[in-house]
């Protein structure tokens, strides 16, 4: 199950009693878990059958029961809530971002954490969530869509080109730096296969660059939270003491956390001081998989600024559909690339020459002078003047999510929910309501 060498790397730095309770970690079940989303509770007298306790460090955090498959409930569908490896819960909690603040999560896909960094800012604020990789910032821009986020930009660049761009310009930055995985050899084959000494090296070199181009874009007094999920001491302690010896500024923040497990130091040469206060989250010490986190203050520089994006004119089909919408829109900007409009953060930048996924909520298309509103619009929404709710678990759910059409008396638009929490969109007319979910979104049974 492990790869060759690993074993034995890890008996030499954690010595023969502690690595025969990591060792051991391995036979037990592996740990799994979930993230309610605050945007979309639960109705009420509601809860999730295969919950178990909550994560001591998060508090919307919960262990899922062994065998269960939460991610084929209708609720997960519908945003309620993320599927999250308990430990991987811990860094966006630490780094403790706050509404109508500027967060950047750097190394984003697939956006557990950055839906977490969401759920703290309450829809306010801007939060720029980046993947350098296209099909993964796809993922991240899908996950960001299913939770309802309304603030969030999805970009895919380079980390040293958002440097450039955003000098000094965040208050708050996490880097879930790429590692080689060692936290996830359980989860994940190919992190077994995939794993070599060379890859730790590669790996550390890198971290090294995005931490560099992080702190160039993180404001006076900002919060830089790295982590990875893995245990190498150079992708680690070495990286973090390599970082705050090129960079005296940054310091390391001391954490209260008695579920944590303190870095280790001595495993490295010239540890820079304060790494102690690192900490790490080790298999063989809580529920969880493993990860090592740690924060820094900046202290000095000039606080930075860069030009926003300038509001377009939203198309009076899609205004008009928008007035019809109870629910009052998210404070922002109309951007609009083609056809398709979004309700961009207040503060957007400006998006010129970056590769953006997603520019905040997207609200729909315009085709042929008609308005078409999005998928993302329905998820974000609570409420609308037509809506078709049905049983969570009932057979036109299952309907529905397969992309079958439903029996109803609404007519037009018409939001579909799901036990209370929307879901998608149907459009009604002679009793029948045809099914837009999106086809790439439906399940095959």
């Amino acid at each position: 199950m492990l790869p060759q060498g690993f074993p034995e790397r890890m008996l030499h730095l954690l010595g023969e009693a502690e690595f025969a309770e990591f060792l051991a970690s391995y036979e037990r079940p592996r740990s799994a878990g979930l993230r309610l989303n605050p945007r979309k509770p639960l109705p009420d007298g509601a809860s999730l059958p295969f919950c178990e306790a909550q994560v001591p460090w998060e508090p919307n955090g919960y262990y899922v029961c062994e065998g269960s498959r939460p991610g084929l409930h209708p609720w997960h569908d519908a945003g309620a809530y993320y599927l999250q490896e308990p430990s991987a819960m811990a860094p966006a909690r630490l780094l403790d971002a706050q509404p109508g603040e500027r967060v950047l999560d750097l190394c984003a896909a697939p956006g557990g954490k950055t839906t977490q960094l969401a759920a703290a800012m309450q829809g306010r604020g801007l939060l720029v969530c980046n993947e350098i990789h296209p099909r993964r910032a796809q993922v991240l821009a899908s996950n960001i869509e299913r939770l309802g986020i309304p603030n969030a930009l999805v970009l895919s660049e380079h980390p040293a080109k958002l440097a450039q761009r955003f000098p000094g310009y965040f208050d708050r930055i996490l880097v879930d730096a790429p590692c080689s995985g060692e936290g996830m050899f359980r989860k994940e084959e190919a992190a077994v296969t995939d794993w070599s000494e060379a890859t730790v090296a590669m790996c550390a070199a890198r971290q090294q660059e995005i931490l560099a181009s992080a702190a160039e874009m993180l404001a006076p007094g900002g919060r830089l939270v790295y982590s990875t999920c893995t245990f190498s001491p150079e992708e680690n302690e070495g990286v973090i003491s390599a970082f705050l010896h090129a960079h005296p500024a940054f310091s390391v923040e001391p954490v209260e956390a008695p579920w944590f497990s303190p870095a280790r130091p001595d495993w490295i040469d010239d540890p820079a001081p304060g790494l102690e206060h690192a900490f790490r989250l080790w298999p063989h010490c809580l529920r969880g998989e493993g990860h090592f986190a740690v924060l820094r203050s900046h202290a000095d520089g000039a606080w930075q600024d860069v030009p926003t994006e300038r509001p377009a004119q939203l198309p009076a089909a899609a205004a008009d559909f928008l007035r019809s919408c109870t629910q009052p829109m998210p404070d922002g900007v109309p951007v609009c690339f083609g056809s398709v409009c979004y309700l961009a953060p207040a503060e957007t930048p400006a998006l010129s020459g970056l590769r953006v996924l997603r520019a905040g909520l997207e609200l729909g298309e315009l085709r042929r002078d008609r308005f078409s509103p999005a998928h993302a619009l329905a998820l974000w929404l609570h409420a609308y003047p037509q809506t078709a709710d049905f049983p969570a678990g009932g057979p036109e759910i299952a309907a529905y999510l397969r992309g079958e059409t439903l029996h109803g008396t609404q007519r037009g638009w018409t939001l579909l929910a799901a036990g209370g929490l929307s879901l998608g969109w149907v459009r009604g007319a002679d009793g029948i309501l045809k099914n837009q979910y999106p086809k790439g979104l439906r399940r095959l049974r």
